[in-house]
């Protein structure tokens, strides 16, 4: 079982290792020191991984990866992957429009003077 003193002196080797905790959950240590929390699992006759985050001073906590845990197990239960739930959660944020986007949209379908529409493309252009 990990604990927070094992996480804070875990070194680097030459290639990337686990280190296990407590239901499944490990770390995963990378060759240039970065350690990740991660859970396998199996669902639907599918072999998939979810990654909780990293652990550092603005990641997570080994205790925070424990709750995440509890809480991807419970959707697993009830026959959710939380791992495609993460994904589809991060391409929906890509697939967004950005601010430019919606305003050079608006520009082109409303109508105005050529003036006007100068302006309001100045006040909308992305920063450079």
């Amino acid at each position: 079982m990990l604990t927070d003193t094992m996480l804070r002196n875990i070194k680097p080797r030459d290639k990337q290792y686990k280190l296990t905790d407590r239901e499944g959950l490990y770390v995963a240590v990378s060759v240039t020191g970065t350690i990740s929390f991660r859970y396998n699992y199996r669902l639907n006759s599918r072999s998939e991984t979810l990654t909780f985050g990293r652990y550092r001073p603005d990641g997570i906590t080994l205790a925070e990866a424990r709750n995440m845990l509890q809480e991807a197990k419970k959707k697993i239960a009830a026959g959710q992957s939380p791992a495609q739930d993460k994904a589809r959660s991060k391409g929906k944020l890509r697939a967004e429009k950005r601010f430019g986007v919606w305003a050079q949209e608006y520009l082109r379908g409303h109508e105005m003077a050529e003036s006007t529409r100068d302006m309001r493309r100045s006040v909308s252009a992305p920063a450079r």
